[in-house]
């Protein structure tokens, strides 16, 4: 959490004013597999208020739509509810997908490339969704359910007045 706050405060201008954009938006949704798709691009077309890239907001997509899969695939083998958060404040996006499924035993293996506890899975979401983003933050408690942080910041673009 300490990398997050040093990564906010380095968004705000000498007079304390946020540079950019301020706003929140809540998503919540069945965990089925047709919904990943619109978790994907509701935070995409969100996260596009600010200046991100083509190709950043396509990396936000595949972060998004790794965490709401694992919460589709993993978490709820019978069904239940992903809680999909976003927040723009000044140039740094926050993403948080929740749910309250079976949670995962060992985080730190979880996060390992190519582990799964699905067969036939390739197990790299989290390896994507850590790449992908700025920095990346997982709670999880057995039997309660999994909460997935993300972030990225929106860097100006070389020659702009930003």
């Amino acid at each position: 959490m300490h990398e997050r706050k040093t990564v906010l405060e380095g968004l705000v201008d000498d007079g304390g004013i946020s540079v950019g954009h301020n706003n929140e938006v809540r998503l919540e949704m069945l965990a089925l597999p047709e919904n990943v798709g619109l978790a994907r691009v509701s935070i995409a077309a969100f996260a596009s208020q600010i200046d991100f890239s083509m190709g950043e907001v396509e990396e936000i997509k595949v972060a998004v739509s790794e965490a709401v899969s694992n919460a589709v695939i993993h978490a709820y083998p019978q069904g239940g509810w992903v809680k999909i958060s976003a927040r723009l404040t000044g140039r740094l996006l926050e993403v948080e997908v929740k749910d309250t499924g079976k949670g995962i035993e060992d985080v730190s293996q979880a996060r390992e490339p190519s582990f799964s506890t699905e067969p036939g899975r390739m197990g790299l979401g989290f390896v994507f969704m850590e790449s992908f983003m700025d920095g990346m933050d997982i709670q999880s408690i057995p039997g309660r359910g999994t909460t997935v942080r993300m972030w990225k910041e929106c860097r100006p673009v070389e020659g702009s007045n930003d």
